[in-house]
């Protein structure tokens, strides 16, 4: 009955752009940034304490200027993070100008170990300045993006003298995978933005000498990727060396230059002839440079086994559940146990289902949901999560199928979070060549959609009103939301008994619970492929070598990436569960769900207090 090795999906998100802080990014308003660099200045110091006997400033002048200080400190923290890059900055912001940025080098950015390392030097100048800031005297809205922020950059300092332990490339989540369906979906407002679109596809094959050139650097220092990793990669991107004129890049270009009203027939030809000779000079080498620099680099992997094995391993691993989870929990350990206890759990409640209701085992072999179409689906679940959900003012959606050519090398399905400033217009991915209509396409599409990462991020843009939170992610928060909800959906009004819902929401919750331990016991505790494959015959009866070898690969390949979905799932089903027990009659699922969307993406550790003020304001009635 468990399904295992499910490539989960993800929000496509430029965020491997967002490594580099050098791109330059001019802004048409100066004088903020003079205004920031000058806070502590004796005018703008009110609200620290005088010295030499003068006046004690008024508690409101203090909090004035903190709070001035602290939205100028945000203006430039937003600037930095759209500095990562241009494909970052179109993704971000339809009209960047709004924002005072008039000006950004058209390049993916720069990605290096000192590109790296310069980061953490503006981190830690971003850190010190925040620290100056009374928190006391900010307004509750800016005192959660302060605890944000510090809780952050105390996460991401322990990446320090890590760095050569990121991995950028890898099966299905790596860059080398991710960026050509970010530049196929590359949206043109108008004439301009095809201009940066080609002048940004140009240099493609210079930000991929900079990755293998960062590979390098792995593999002197003893951190490349397994031979069976690199392989894998390969046969990945040899589907993008086909002609230009057969390329994914080519037809979906042709599709939006044809749809713009503003240019020439002549116009257009041009812009298409532009792009196919781009595509030949320069994307495509930029592949055949990777695959054959990744060909000259196989065999100096000196670890085939878990992060653990290498010498900072664990260290890493840590850092990578604390930074990519914000879990609550403190340690693996306490992570660990937690996921075990919830796996027990839902492992009980299914045999109790199948135990009192024995025709679900006939109804498992062959099931389907009422809806199978994708915008019959989404449709249908705009309507039945309206009694449980805060309603949605206003959404546009369009699903879109993944090129055939990139079925094998891509997850099921995907967001694409929009523009910041035009977040109503939404995409999703659909993968024909793993997931299917009668079984998981209903399923999907909560996840993606409604009440998914669609419905959260049209909510949360619509209604935050800090544009520096705005393009910070937590991914933990956003995949944790999109899981809960997937498994709401199995008990909605979709076709199966109720029986049955609640038995494969059980289901799916305990197999992405297994796949979380894999990780954690193969990266972290050091578990071997025997270990983990008498394990998985011992307690879930798989015994399939082929299977088992996938399974291993995979959490080698991608270590924490099951975690970002389960431990955001974890976590918001926990509180659920508290404020069911804790409430009682009073518990409100609907209220419940807009207090996680209306505090929004953030580490785990800082909603937590929130969700405990919460809950006493509900039991007071408050």
């Amino acid at each position: 009955m468990m399904k295992t090795i499910r490539q989960y999906r993800y929000l496509l998100l430029p965020l491997f752009l967002t490594l580099s802080l050098l791109c330059a990014c001019s802004r048409s308003a100066p004088e903020r940034e003079t205004d920031y660099e000058t806070y502590k200045s004796a005018e703008n110091d009110a609200f620290r304490t005088p010295l030499n006997g003068s006046a004690q400033p008024t508690a409101p002048d203090r909090a004035k200027a903190a709070r001035s200080a602290f939205d100028q400190l945000c203006a430039k923290l937003f600037c930095e993070q759209l500095s990562d890059g241009y494909l970052t900055l179109h993704y971000t912001l339809a009209d960047p100008a709004a924002y005072g940025i008039t000006d950004c080098e058209r390049s993916f950015g720069d990605f290096s170990l000192a590109a790296l390392k310069e980061a953490e030097e503006t981190q830690r100048r971003d850190e010190a300045a925040l620290k100056e800031i009374p928190a006391e005297l900010l307004t509750p809205e800016q005192q959660l993006t302060y605890k944000i922020l510090e809780t952050v950059y105390d996460t991401e300092r322990k990446f320090e003298g890590l760095e050569l332990y990121y991995q950028p490339l890898a099966p299905t989540v790596g860059i080398q995978a991710q960026l050509p369906v970010l530049l196929a979906e590359y949206i043109f407002y108008s004439k301009s933005d095809v201009d940066d679109y080609l002048a940004l596809l140009s240099t493609i094959d210079q930000y991929y000498e900079q990755i293998l050139e960062f590979e390098k650097e792995k593999s002197k220092s003893g951190l490349f990727m397994t031979d069976r990793c690199v392989d894998t990669i390969i046969n990945d991107c040899e589907a993008y060396l086909l002609a230009p004129e057969l390329n994914f890049l080519a037809s979906t270009f042709d599709e939006r230059i044809d749809s713009m009203t503003d240019l020439t027939e002549e116009e257009k030809n041009s812009y298409k002839e532009k792009n196919l000779e781009i595509l030949n000079s320069h994307f495509i080498p930029a592949y055949e440079l990777l695959l054959n620099g990744l060909k000259e680099l196989k065999g100096t992997c000196t670890n085939e086994m878990g992060l653990c094995y290498y010498p900072k391993g664990k260290e890493y691993y840590e850092y990578l559940v604390h930074s990519s989870t914000g879990t609550t929990y403190a340690t693996i350990d306490q992570l660990r146990d937690a996921v075990e206890k919830q796996l027990n759990y839902d492992l009980m409640a299914m045999s109790k289902l199948l135990m009192e209701h024995e025709e679900l085992s006939e109804q498992l072999a062959d099931y389907r949901f009422a809806y199978t179409e994708p915008d019959e689906i989404l449709e249908h679940l705009k309507e039945v999560i309206a009694d449980d959900f805060p309603e949605l003012e206003h959404s546009t959606y369009t699903t879109k199928y993944v090129p055939s050519a990139l079925e094998h090398t891509l997850s099921p399905a995907f967001f694409l979070v929009p523009p910041m400033d035009r977040y109503e217009d939404c995409v999703i991915y659909i993968n024909q060549g793993s997931v299917s209509t009668s079984d998981s396409l209903y399923t999907t599409l909560a996840h993606e959609g409604y009440p998914g990462h669609l419905y959260q991020n049209v909510y949360f843009l619509g209604n935050c009103s800090s544009p520096l939170r705005k393009v910070l992610s937590f991914n933990s928060y956003s995949e944790g939301w999109a899981t809960y909800v997937e498994n709401y959906s199995y008990t909605t009004d979709n076709g199966l008994s109720p029986e049955l819902g609640r038995l494969l929401a059980y289901n799916a919750s305990a197999t992405l619970a297994l796949h979380a331990l894999l990780d954690i016991n193969i990266n972290y505790y050091g578990w071997d492929k025997d270990q983990a494959a008498v394990y998985l015959s011992q307690y879930f009866g798989i015994s399939d070598s082929a299977l088992v070898d996938e399974l291993y690969s995979y959490m080698l390949d991608a270590p924490v990436n099951y975690l970002n979905y389960y431990v955001g799932y974890l976590e918001i089903s926990h509180m659920k569960e508290q404020a069911e027990i804790t409430l009682k009659d009073q518990f409100e699922l609907k209220e419940f769900n807009r207090f996680i969307l209306d505090i929004g993406p953030a580490p785990f550790t800082v909603i937590k207090p929130y969700f405990k003020e919460w809950l006493q304001s509900c039991r007071s009635g408050q």
